[in-house]
């Protein structure tokens, strides 16, 4: 008898070869890709929601819906006028505990089911983050 032709034991830490079925093989690969394409799609694919800024007594301002992510998560302002961002958030999600704007230097801890109120004046144009506490969600300033 061969070593090949042994039985494995106990001991015998080698890998043994399954075959699975190739129908069981596809799903598994077609899986991944479900997965894979899906998580792409939630970070990099997903359209953003943008809002112009109203304005209310010489103040710029705009709501933003904290549920899973910030809505709108595209904000339009002008520059050289103060922006009032009033965060309402509905979702306990612990990452979404906190909102930091660090271009303007803002971290503000936001309670759930609260309204939370972020002011500042930009002063030159262009696109600033702002962020959930870990960095996963993320909105854009559009500064005009």
């Amino acid at each position: 008898m061969s070593e090949s032709d042994m039985p494995h034991s106990p001991t015998d830490r080698s890998f043994r070869k399954i075959e699975q079925p190739l129908p069981i093989k596809i799903g598994v690969v077609l899986g991944g890709l479900t997965l894979v394409g899906g998580e792409l799609w939630w970070f990099l694919g997903r359209k953003q929601q943008q809002q112009q800024a109203t304005q209310t007594n010489g103040v710029q301002e705009v709501l933003i819906t904290v549920d899973g992510g910030y809505r709108p998560d595209r904000v339009v302002v002008n520059s050289g006028e103060p922006v009032r961002l009033s965060f309402d958030r509905l979702d306990n999600n612990s990452c979404l505990d906190e909102v930091l704007i660090p271009d303007f230097g803002i971290s503000t801890h936001l309670p759930v089911g609260q309204t939370t109120t972020v002011k500042f004046t930009p002063t030159k144009t262009g696109e600033y983050a702002f962020t959930c506490g870990m960095r996963m969600f993320r909105g854009v300033i559009e500064v005009k």
